[in-house]
């Protein structure tokens, strides 16, 4: 996911892609805890994600 493509939704969908991330990465933590998750890269993947979809809603309520 690129953050030109978050930049172009508004905040409840980000909010919603938020919300659907956040669950992504508790299942990969489960899976990380019970042995098995084979590739760990999906969870920086996904910290990573989070990370770019709170910054976007962040610009997003500084700009109004």
């Amino acid at each position: 996911m690129k953050a030109s493509e978050l930049r172009g939704k508004d905040k409840a969908g980000l909010e919603k892609e938020l919300s659907e991330l956040l669950k992504a990465q508790f299942s990969l933590r489960m899976q990380i805890a019970t042995q098995q998750l084979n590739n760990t890269a999906q969870l920086k993947k996904v910290r990573r994600d989070i990370a770019r979809v709170k910054t976007v809603i962040n610009s997003k309520d500084g700009q109004q």
